[in-house]
Formats: structure tokens, C-alpha cells, sequence
């Protein structure tokens, strides 16, 4: 009879126990799946819950490009011959008589070594006064000259040189190998060459992106877009800024995996299974294969595309992958990481229930001593 009554407040321990234990949260990573779908806006939440397949991995896959303005693109580049305020020049004067305007007796020409474009675009030559010579080409410039001196001395021959000077300059700065203000030559005049002058990136291209400021603009493109797209090769003009920095997108994974993080994109474009991959896989002794989440606001037209119906703003948008299923593993390659994004496992049912289970173990074995020294 003692025994009857023994295992009979065991078992009403055990229903009081787990009856508690269903009232109280147990120790988890998160929300289980049944939560999760409570915040769908057909139930609860404001949320739009989605299951991954095809039509919306096309839709979902679309995210902010990367490139340059029809600005950047459709200038053309300078040319290597047009002086420009800040340039040097060098002139050589040849006169035909002995006693000329600028050339020594003895001599048969006259050289202006150095001669500086000042910040109004001119220079100085004796006899033939002040000369526009920003926007000319040396030869345009050479012409004017002779048509001055041609007045003053008969048939004068005028050579002019461009010479190295600070005119049309970019800088180049970030990680770059050589960070510095570069001048425009003939060749480094568009983007490609001018990183090439600067050393090259300094980290991997993988996650590179190359920012070229001008003015009032700027543009952003990923480095190797700049070699798989031609026209990227943008023309440069004096005084754009070039910054190489690493990509800063990132994504935080959460739940029952390897570890949880905040992670960055180790390369330009990233899937779920990559994203899972980054942080050790799932947990084999917590993970619910049926219960991945990526949790991601969207844009009015995106969400559009994936509800079939009109809204306003942004919406929250939670996807599901269940890898479980028939072709699974396939839509989670193919699902598309963006930045921001929130991928989230939930623990398998029998990991809350094993957790109920030791807890009330715990809980039996406090009555037990309670009633052995009681006499009951």
C-alpha cells in the first residue's frame, strides 16, 4: 500500500512538475517555430511569412546594385595633350635674324624652361604677352605664339612642350598600396590605370569597393565589377577622390548553430547555406532542419512582387527554409543573403522536451527526499 501511494505522488509530482514547467519558459535559443508564425499578419503580427521556392528566390534574390551614374559613365576621357591651370611648359623660340627679341646674340634660339600655368589658366611670354593656355593643346598654343611674335620679328619658330607639373590630379586613398595624389598622364587617365599607379588593392578584390567622389557625386562599385564590366573603366577628371574600403555588409546569425555571430560578407554575393556555413552549420544536437528563418525588411516593391497584393513602405518579410524538404538544400543555395539580414535556427521539439524531462527528473528527486524524510 506504501508503495501504490509512493509511485501515486510521484506521478501527481510528475504532472505538477511538468504542468509548472509548461507555465514557465525553459532555458532556449529563441523563439520555436509555432511563436514565429504567430507573428504572421494573418494571425497576430505585421509580419509576411513566406516558404522558399523558386518564384521567390527570383524575386527575394534582387538587391541594391552597385555602379556608376550615367555622369561618371558617359564622360569621356581627357586628352593627354590638353594643358590644363597648375601644368608646366617648356618653350623654345627660334628667330632668323641676329639680333633678335629673345634669342642671344651667338645663338639661334631662346628656351623658356618651367614656364607655370598660373590659376587663371595663362602664361607669360615676353613680346607675345599674356596667353590662354588652359583648354589649348600645345600645338593651339605654339600657334598663338608665333602669331604674336610674327609682328615683331620675321617668321619666328616656336616649339612647346608639356612638361611634368600638379594640373589635373586625383587622389587615391583607403587600401591601396600607395596611397597618394596622382596626376592624370596619358596613361592613367580612367580608373583601372590610376589604381594599377597607386599599387594596387591592398586587400582582397573579393571584398573591394572602389568609391570615385566628384564634386556633388559619388559612385560606388565593387573592384572586380570594374574588370567584369568594361564601361566601369569610368574616365577620371582633376580632383575626383578614389577610396578603396572593404565591404562593411553584414548579416547576424542566431539559434541553434555553430556559433552565433555578426558576420561580414567574405565575398561580393552570399547564399543561406554559405551564410549557415560561416558560423559551423547547424547544431546536430539542437538544430530543427525545418526551421530556418531569415528575418529581412523589404522594400514597397519587392514585398509587392512576393504577396500579390498593394502595400505601403517597407514591410517586415520572414522567409522560411525547411531543408528537409524535396529540393531543400537546392533553395537554400540558391537564396540570396543581403545586408542586414537576420538568419535564425529553432531548436528541435525534443530538445525543449529533454530539457522538461530533466527538469522534472530534478524536480521528482526534490520530492523524494522531501517525503524520505518526512516518513511519507
Amino acid at each position: 500500500m506504501l508503495f501504490l501511494t509512493l509511485r501515486l505522488s510521484r506521478g501527481a509530482a510528475l504532472v505538477v512538475t511538468l504542468g509548472i514547467l509548461a507555465a514557465c519558459a525553459l532555458p532556449r535559443v529563441g523563439p520555436n517555430k509555432s511563436e514565429i508564425f504567430a507573428g504572421s499578419v494573418l494571425r497576430e503580427g505585421d509580419a509576411f511569412i513566406l516558404t522558399v521556392d523558386d518564384r521567390v528566390n527570383a524575386i527575394a534574390a534582387v538587391a541594391p546594385a552597385l555602379g556608376f551614374t550615367a555622369g561618371f559613365l558617359n564622360a569621356g576621357e581627357l586628352g593627354s595633350d590638353t594643358i590644363r591651370a597648375g601644368d608646366t611648359l617648356g618653350l623654345t623660340i627660334f628667330e632668323n635674324v641676329d639680333d633678335g627679341l629673345l634669342v642671344p646674340q651667338g645663338q639661334n634660339a631662346s628656351v623658356l624652361e618651367e614656364v607655370q600655368v598660373d590659376g587663371q589658366g595663362y602664361i607669360f611670354v615676353p613680346y607675345a604677352g599674356r596667353i590662354l593656355a588652359a583648354g589649348n593643346t600645345p600645338e593651339a598654343i605654339r600657334r598663338i605664339i608665333t602669331g604674336k611674335l610674327a609682328d615683331q620679328t620675321p617668321d619666328p619658330q616656336v616649339q612647346v612642350r608639356r612638361l611634368a607639373g600638379d594640373g589635373a590630379t586625383v587622389s587615391v586613398s583607403g587600401a591601396v598600396n600607395g596611397q597618394g595624389v596622382y596626376p592624370i598622364e596619358r596613361p592613367t587617365r580612367s580608373l583601372i590605370p590610376m589604381l594599377a599607379a597607386a599599387g594596387g588593392v591592398a586587400i582582397e578584390p573579393d571584398i573591394a569597393r572602389v568609391t570615385v567622389a566628384r564634386g556633388d557625386q559619388k559612385a560606388e562599385v565593387f573592384y572586380n565589377d570594374l574588370f567584369n564590366n568594361p564601361r566601369n573603366d569610368v574616365a577620371l577628371r582633376d580632383g575626383d577622390a578614389i577610396i578603396v574600403k572593404s565591404d562593411s555588409r553584414t548579416f547576424t546569425v542566431l539559434g541553434a548553430t555553430g556559433s552565433q555571430d555578426r558576420v561580414t560578407f567574405e565575398s561580393q554575393k552570399i547564399t543561406a547555406i554559405e551564410a549557415l556555413a560561416q558560423v559551423g552549420g547547424l547544431s546536430s544536437t539542437q538544430a530543427d532542419p525545418t526551421g530556418v528563418f531569415v528575418f529581412r525588411n523589404e522594400p514597397e516593391e519587392i514585398t509587392e512582387q512576393l504577396v500579390g497584393q498593394d502595400v505601403t513602405g517597407v514591410q517586415r518579410v520572414v522567409y522560411v527554409l525547411d531543408l528537409t524538404r524535396p529540393n531543400g538544400m537546392f533553395m537554400a543555395r540558391d537564396f540570396a543573403i543581403r545586408d542586414g539580414d537576420t538568419v535564425y535556427v529553432t531548436e528541435a521539439p525534443f530538445v525543449q522536451f529533454n530539457k522538461a524531462i530533466a527538469a522534472a527528473t530534478g524536480s521528482l528527486s526534490a520530492v523524494e527526499t522531501v517525503s524520505s524524510t518526512t516518513g511519507l
